[in-house]
């Protein structure tokens, strides 16, 4: 099993930027692909980005495309997302998600969740 922590989330005006983190306990963090969702109020848990296990494959939802990169350091059990150019659309809680299966974007095919950290941006 795995543990996630994420971190990093606040309040921001549109077109900053925000780095969050996700650290990793338990299991070899480098034996899991890891995801990027997020949930808005009164809508459902989206994709946002996923990367493998080596980190050498990267996968993207179409709406942060160009404005959000993720990245993994295994040897600090953490996986990034940067977050640039953000938008009131961005505001959401947002979750990092663990499974052994690389190239998941579907919620449901993730074994295991972070708790979430919330990102606000004001327009």
């Amino acid at each position: 099993q795995v543990q996630l922590d994420e971190s990093g989330g606040g309040l921001v005006q549109a077109g900053d930027s925000l780095r969050l983190s996700c650290a990793a306990s338990g299991d070899t963090f480098s034996y899991y692909a890891m995801g990027w969702f997020r949930q808005a109020p009164g809508k459902e848990r989206e994709f946002v980005a996923a990367i493998s296990w080596s980190g050498g494959t990267t996968y993207y939802a179409d709406s942060v495309k160009g404005r959000f990169t993720i990245s993994r350091d295994n040897a600090k059990n953490t996986v990034y997302l940067q977050m640039n150019s953000l938008k009131p659309e961005d505001t959401a809680v947002y979750y990092c998600a663990a499974d052994r299966q690389s190239g998941n974007i579907r919620a449901d095919e993730y074994d295991y969740w972070g708790q979430g950290t919330q990102v606000t941006v004001s327009s």
